[in-house]
């Protein structure tokens, strides 16, 4: 069983050569790391270049692309392995996390989409909480109870992509929240208290700014909304319910800390 570790790139001569070596350090004898970059005019094609003469679990390509999802699209066709892994540039996954995915998918049946928690930390590098997603299921991800804040921390059996589609070449934002509702509308959900990645917020990458700029709730509404209708009527009850009583749940703790 191998694992295929896809990071999409573009100019991140500042994040790569950790990126890699982070993936080098997993000690996984059974991974492949494939890398999609977008036509990079720093130096990050130099150094993917050496590191990938050392290490042959290193593929990649380099051409322009329509986008992330495009990038990403790319790497699910370029994959040999059963899992497929996603580490983006500037996130790392945490030590042995490859191993510990491997032992878990013995037992998975497909498709399955396996989630563990994840550090998430500042541009200072301090950690600012760890993202545990205990409640996972179809409903409590369609009512906003549960967010998977960063691809680092799942992983999933390549057959899913047969089922679902790949990603959205339209959707330059919100591309995991789509993909992680339409997968969880398939696949067996299994949550393990691991943690498995670590994800960094810098006040300048895309996810951020479509934050401070109010777009990104916007855009994972819409999401939850689209998937929620092709439920049964019964379910999408529920998934209203549940919303509800998260949002009054927020609201009494906002409160409370005021």
């Amino acid at each position: 069983m191998i694992i295929s570790v896809i990071t999409p790139v573009y100019n991140g001569e500042k994040f790569i050569e950790a990126c890699l070596q982070n993936v080098i350090d997993q000690n996984c004898a059974q991974v492949e790391h494939l890398i999609l970059d977008a036509g990079s005019t720093d130096q990050t094609c130099e150094i993917i270049r050496k590191y990938s003469k050392q290490y042959p679990h290193i593929r990649w390509i380099s051409e322009p692309d329509r986008g992330q999802s495009d990038a990403m699209n790319k790497g699910i066709r370029m994959a040999k392995g059963e899992i497929i892994g996603t580490l983006n540039v500037d996130d790392l996954y945490e030590d042995n996390a490859l191993n510990r995915v491997l032992t878990e998918f013995q037992s998975l049946p497909q498709p399955s989409l396996l989630v563990g928690n994840c550090l998430v930390w500042d541009e200072l590098l301090e950690q600012t909480w760890l993202s545990q997603p205990k409640r996972l299921s179809l409903v409590t991800l369609l009512s906003g109870i549960t967010h998977l804040v960063n691809p680092s921390a799942y992983f999933y059996h390549a057959a899913l992509h047969q089922q679902i589609g790949e990603y959205k070449l339209d959707e330059h934002y919100a591309m995991d929240v789509d993909f992680v509702l339409r997968a969880a509308m398939v696949a067996k959900l299994k949550y393990v208290d691991v943690t498995f990645g670590r994800y960094f917020m810098y006040a300048d990458t895309k996810t951020a700014l479509d934050t401070i700029a109010g777009q990104s709730a916007e855009r994972k509404q819409y999401y939850l909304n689209l998937y929620t209708q092709k439920l049964s009527l019964l379910q999408q009850l529920n998934v209203q319910l549940l919303a509800q009583i998260h949002r009054l749940y927020k609201g009494i703790r906002t409160q409370a800390m005021t």
